[in-house]
């Protein structure tokens, strides 16, 4: 049974922002579980990277929207680590489809995956954090443009629009069982863009911060170690955006 601090993060076996956040988390010291779904040789790549240097690791398959695979998820964790004192959850679907297209099927696939399975990964981890006497740090994950959508991403802003208030709603229920869980929310702008965006979308996606330039992912690990680290902010949301939700790009700077 691990002695150290543990944290899970999910939708970290490719190299995307989890697997970034796991690495800082890593470097603080911490064992770490990897959640993965489809990804399992990046997962093991990961496991491996992470062993490397030291860190106990493990991977483990879940499909966060199934109650049961979840559930199992933490058992496994627990089993393996001792105990689970971080979970971050970065697990997400995420691509555009113009309005027309849109079927109910996309629309409930995006809420299954980013709504329901966060709120199950905060749950049943959550609930495990109330058994352990110094609580536990739980970080969702958001998005900035929820506040201010762009086109062809009708059917996935819904299923992160609704992460603000799981914050919150869980930060109240599981305080209300341990004073010493808090659960807070990354709202990340302009990081890590898709590869696939044109020259001219990168460009426009840059202007539209304040601080022209995208962010890096060690922007959001930061974000991540703040909240894990200061034990007087609960239900909180932070947008890590250069600006971007505030700015109109038609004003003056």
């Amino acid at each position: 049974m691990a002695s150290g601090k543990v944290a899970l993060v999910t939708g970290a076996g490719r190299r995307r922002i989890g697997w970034h956040v796991a690495d800082a988390l890593a470097k603080r010291g911490y064992a770490i579980g990897i959640q993965y779904r489809t990804s399992a040789a990046e997962a093991a790549e990961t496991v491996r990277h992470m062993q490397s240097q030291g860190v106990d690791s493990a991977a483990f398959a879940t499909d966060i929207s199934d109650e049961k695979a979840v559930r199992n998820l933490v058992k496994e964790v627990i089993t393996h680590f001792g105990h689970i004192d971080v979970l971050v959850c970065t697990a997400a679907a995420w691509n555009s489809k113009p309005l027309e297209d849109v079927t109910a099927t996309d629309v409930r696939g995006f809420l299954e995956t980013n709504t329901l399975g966060t709120f199950l990964c905060c749950q049943h981890v959550g609930l495990a954090m109330v058994k352990q006497p110094e609580g536990g740090s739980i970080i969702t994950f958001g998005d900035w443009a929820c506040a201010r959508p762009y086109v062809n991403y009708s059917a996935y802003f819904p299923s992160k629009g609704a992460i603000p208030t799981l914050t919150r709603t869980l930060a109240v229920e599981l305080a209300a069982r341990n004073p010493r869980i808090r659960v807070n929310c990354i709202l990340p702008g302009p990081v890590m863009l898709p590869a696939n965006l044109s020259a001219a979308e990168r460009e426009q996606a840059i202007q539209g911060t304040l601080v022209k330039r995208e962010g890096s992912p060690q922007n959001i690990a930061l974000a991540v170690l703040h909240f894990i680290e200061n034990d007087f902010v609960t239900g909180a949301c932070l947008a890590v955006d250069g600006g971007r939700s505030i700015y109109a790009t038609d004003s003056e700077v």
